[in-house]
């Protein structure tokens, strides 16, 4: 049978009863909500546990099963439910830039939204880990654009006519402002992400040596204003301000315990995640 989202169960996992229509304002809050529940993370990776693409596998796991996912779930469930609620989306395919040089050139192997609200275009991202975005991003040049965390914005590069027509090396830039100073999230070309090359990009991702998600523990939650990550062993939490507190986890025991209390996910007792204490 074709896949249907359970839009009733999805809501109440993220604790959303708030309205339907697929307009700016309902988009803007099922974000919000979406990146203080759900949580960005990659431990069945470092369990040793295949990622799925198959859609009924991402609700079972992220929404039936209580735990999170990286761009490829979080991002494919956001896109069935804007498509149940009515919205018009599409994939695209990025570059993750976080704290990389634009001299280097990472994969393609970032997914996020394209969303169409009456005739405007907005960028969605709910799996971009700590700095998932919000809200939803106009896709306008050069706008500092406020959201209930930090201020992002899009630049480009290269010539572009529009935004459906561009030089070969042209290309647009998600950024976040940090301490005064702007940093590349990721790098885009508005090109679409069909199944197979998120199949690809997932796979790469997920079980490639050389993938950071292969190498180090990464969860990631946003909260009413701040946001708590966990980074291999060490736990931190950014306030508004963007004022950091940080503490070191000793044990694979605390591991466990702030996985549960500080992002709702349940391992067995004994659960011990396979990374690399310092990953290249």
């Amino acid at each position: 049978m074709p896949y249907t989202a359970d839009l009733e169960a999805y809501f109440s996992r993220i604790g959303d009863q708030g309205s339907r229509q697929p307009t700016l304002a309902t988009l803007n809050r099922l974000i919000a909500a979406h990146v203080r529940a759900i949580p960005f993370e990659n431990l069945s990776i470092l369990l040793g546990q295949p990622i799925s693409m198959e859609l009924d596998q991402i609700e079972a796991k992220l929404v039936h099963g209580g735990r999170g996912g990286y761009c490829f779930e979080q991002n494919t469930l956001f896109q069935q439910i804007l498509q149940g609620l009515g919205y018009s989306v599409q994939p695209i395919s990025a570059r993750v830039r976080l704290q990389r040089p634009r001299s280097f050139m990472p994969a393609r192997t970032h997914l996020f939204l394209r969303v169409e609200i009456d005739q405007q275009s907005w960028l969605v991202d709910v799996g971009v880990g700590a700095l998932s975005p919000t809200a939803a991003l106009r896709l306008e040049l050069d706008t500092p654009q406020p959201t209930p965390h930090e201020t992002r914005r899009i630049v480009s590069t290269g010539n572009w006519q529009g935004f459906e027509q561009r030089a070969p090396d042209a290309a647009l830039f998600h950024q976040v402002e940090l301490n005064g100073q702007w940093e590349d999230v990721c790098e885009f070309t508005l090109e679409p992400m069909h199944p197979i090359d998120r199949e690809l990009g997932n796979w790469f991702t997920s079980t490639h040596p050389d993938s950071h998600f292969r190498n180090r523990l990464v969860v990631a939650l946003a909260t009413e204003t701040g946001r708590k990550t966990l980074l291999n062993s060490e736990f931190k939490y950014r306030d508004a301000d963007g004022q950091a507190q940080s503490r070191q986890l000793e044990t694979d025991q605390e591991i466990l315990a702030l996985l549960a209390s500080e992002f709702g996910l349940e391992f067995p007792p004994g659960t011990r995640f396979d990374w690399q204490e310092n990953p290249a």
